[in-house]
């Protein structure tokens, strides 16, 4: 007890004044609650998850990428959240890089998890009738459904980008129609997020559930932008600037559901740094909500799987902490 008696002497007298920087989303409220022990379950389209904490989409098709989608499915495990696999593209084509992405023997069979392919992909599958494939991908990887990204800016950057011949809420409403049912199906951006009518048509649809894929995280444009070594490309710069941030793609669903009572799961994501980010964003929210990190946990998992599972149970106690005791102004 002295020593901690000396530390807090010695550092409250070097400390950095607490009001600098005060985030004022939240009502702290000290007297209203005991210390928290964990959340109750999530419920996630039919399954439950510990955590509101969603592993964002990663990659695969490298060694590198293999060994970091294992750590994460390891992290997602040991602390029962759901989780997200990169573009299965490739898995359409051979199977040569299946073990990338056969991640439900670590996850358990519990745990949401999703695979994913682009608009382009389901539109070229679709129009040769091949869309049963989808449903053979999804039971080989013994995934839950399907997002779809939706990303006609990273397209249009990228040196070898598709193209698609059609809207792309035509194409997400035949897989609907198509499919019947048979698994669930969620749409993301990949780093500009959606606006108004992309979220309205959305729910006139029947869409299972939205990844935001918001503006202010990792932003496939600017990426594809590097990537590009065409001569013009420099000059197309502005593309990577617009977009919708999280915060401001809940108000916009809020303001849908006050007028079609259409709730659908939400993964909110894009921007997210940290727990008090994904609390407010979850709480804010009419729909059902977790939270989404991609760029974190890929920068931890790179490091090493310590310090993912540091950060996740940071993330975790972080999160159950503000649920005690924040509320939003």
């Amino acid at each position: 007890m002295s020593k901690r008696k000396d530390d807090h002497i010695n550092l409250a007298a070097t400390s950095v004044p607490a009001n600098i920087g005060a985030d004022n989303r939240f009502n702290y409220e000290p007297l209203i609650k005991a210390q928290p022990s964990k959340l109750q379950p999530v419920r996630f389209l039919g399954k439950e998850m510990a955590h509101p904490l969603w592993i964002s989409s990663m990659t695969g098709g490298s060694a590198k990428a293999n060994r970091i989608n294992h750590v994460l499915a390891e992290a997602a495990s040991e602390f029962g959240l759901g989780m997200g696999l990169g573009s299965c593209r490739t898995l359409l084509e051979s199977g040569q890089y299946f073990d990338d992405f056969n991640l439900r023997p670590i996850l358990g069979n519990k745990l949401p998890f999703y695979a994913n392919l682009g608009i382009a992909q389901i539109e070229q599958l679709l129009s040769d009738k091949k869309f049963d494939r989808i449903a053979s991908l999804l039971d080989k990887l013994d995934a839950d459904g399907i997002f779809v990204h939706v990303n006609p800016v990273q397209e249009f950057l990228q040196p070898e980008g598709d193209t698609f011949s059609r809207p792309a809420h035509e194409t997400i409403a035949q897989l609907i129609d198509e499919t019947a049912g048979a698994f669930k199906i969620m749409v993301k951006e990949v780093g500009q997020g959606m606006g108004p009518e992309s979220l309205d048509k959305l729910l006139q649809i029947g869409i299972d559930g939205i990844e935001f894929g918001a503006f202010g995280g990792t932003n496939f444009a600017s990426i594809e932008l590097t990537r590009n070594q065409n001569g013009y490309a420099r000059h197309l710069l502005p593309l990577s600037t617009f977009g919708h941030n999280a915060e401001e793609m809940v108000s916009l669903l809020n303001g849908l559901y006050d007028d079609y009572q259409k709730p659908v799961q939400l993964i909110v994501s894009g921007g997210v740094k940290n727990f008090l980010d994904g609390y407010y964003l979850v709480q804010k929210s009419k729909m059902p909500a977790v939270y989404g990190m991609a760029g974190a946990v890929l920068r931890h998992a790179m490091e090493s799987k310590n310090n993912l599972f540091d950060f996740i149970k940071a993330e975790v106690e972080g999160y159950n902490f503000a649920s005690a005791y924040l509320t939003l102004k």
